[in-house]
């Protein structure tokens, strides 16, 4: 995975979320979940490390919007 740039933590608020699941479809499920409580910049791919089971997904969220404000 890429690294965690500054500008997406200069400032309380926007949050970095990392998630490790078995397979694409439970990763992406969490980050629906994620995506109906905060505004959410959603991912569209999963990635995968070799040799290690499951997957990874990287999406940004914002704790002080609410998905259509």
């Amino acid at each position: 995975m890429e690294p965690i740039n500054e500008a997406h933590v200069v400032e309380p608020g926007p949050a970095v979320v990392e998630i490790a699941a078995c397979d694409d479809q439970t990763a992406f499920t969490v980050q629906e979940l994620l995506a109906t409580r905060w505004a959410t910049a959603a991912a569209d791919r999963t990635t995968r490390d070799p040799g290690q089971p499951g997957v990874r997904l990287r999406c940004y969220l914002d704790v002080r919007q609410t998905p259509g404000s």
